[in-house]
């Protein structure tokens, strides 16, 4: 996740209405509202999974910085399943692809990456194991994913 922008400057994100000129047709406002931001498919493979292999976590911890998908305060680790439109996957070459709301989407694109490697230093600065799998990561591989925990968790504990 790469940008040329300074992660020390914070990335402004115009308001999306219709006076900045913005604009949405009524379909598009229907198939945005049912995206969803937690609980997606992939997440609740993934839970399962890890569940099913002995290890507890909490979901959403706010205490937690970035409100991670899964967290253990006590195994010190945080896992995000981040989406590829929304957390910028393979950015340099997505980004010529937005074609509608660029002047929206660019940047609040932009400032979901900034945000992630901000949320990345502050758990690392905490002593907390970051993993961020890419929804379609989860998909294709869950077991591998699922992997890189479970040894991660097993050095842990020596």
């Amino acid at each position: 996740m790469t940008t040329c922008r300074s992660d020390m400057e914070k990335i402004s994100v115009p308001a999306f209405t219709e006076e900045n000129g913005f604009s949405t047709t009524e379909q598009r406002s229907r198939h945005m509202s049912k995206i969803r931001g937690k609980d997606t498919k992939p997440e609740i493979a993934f839970r399962k999974a890890l569940h099913s292999k002995g290890v507890r976590y909490r979901t959403y911890a706010k205490n937690v910085p970035g409100k991670p998908d899964l967290s253990s305060a006590k195994r010190k680790f945080a896992i995000f399943i981040d989406g590829e439109f929304w957390h910028g996957y393979d950015w340099e070459v997505q980004r010529d692809k937005i074609k509608s709301n660029r002047e929206y989407w660019v940047p609040k694109i932009e400032r979901n990456m900034q945000r992630d490697r901000q949320v990345n230093a502050q758990l690392d600065a905490l002593g907390i194991k970051v993993f961020r799998f890419w929804s379609k990561e989860i998909k294709k591989d869950l077991d591998g994913c699922l992997q890189q925990v479970l040894d991660y968790l097993s050095e842990e504990k020596r």
